[in-house]
């Protein structure tokens, strides 16, 4: 694990001005990698809460999750998915606290690959797949008159 704060989003530091100094991309300065045109299958069988999430993934980070180098470690984090979710309906029976602590080190390998894949302010800013922008009131009157 590296020693120091975790990195802050780009959203968070062009709220707080920037306290760093460090140059920020600029807004809407999106690198675009080449989308998919629809969802693989996976090259393992997963369970239902494990292809959810890979369907989930894959629909919504199709933009900067690549067949080709990410899908080993997107499969095996719908497995633990799978893993956990049986796991955790034998803690919920039993109440063995080495399984809970079980469960619980699957949650951290979970978020860690999930972080790893992108999927958290920091590590997409840091990717540079994406900034997190609240709309101003005429992009909302404008998007309600367009329904």
């Amino acid at each position: 694990m590296p020693a120091g704060r975790p990195p802050k989003p780009i959203e968070q530091k062009r709220m707080l001005g920037n306290p760093g100094k460090r140059p920020l991309p600029e807004p809407g300065e999106v690198q675009a990698l080449p989308a998919i045109s629809e969802i693989p299958d996976p090259a393992r069988p997963l369970l239902t809460h494990g292809r959810e999430l890979w369907d989930r993934v894959w629909s919504v980070g199709a933009t900067w999750i690549s067949p080709n180098t990410d899908m080993e470690i997107l499969l095996m984090t719908c497995e633990m998915v799978d893993e956990r979710w049986n796991l955790r309906i034998q803690v919920m029976q039993t109440d063995d606290p080495r399984m809970r602590r079980g469960l619980r080190e699957l949650d951290r390998q979970i978020v860690s690959n999930l972080s790893l894949l992108g999927f958290t302010p920091a590590d997409r800013s840091r990717l540079g797949v994406a900034e997190v922008k609240a709309r101003s009131k005429l992009e909302e009157l404008l998007a309600r008159s367009d329904s």
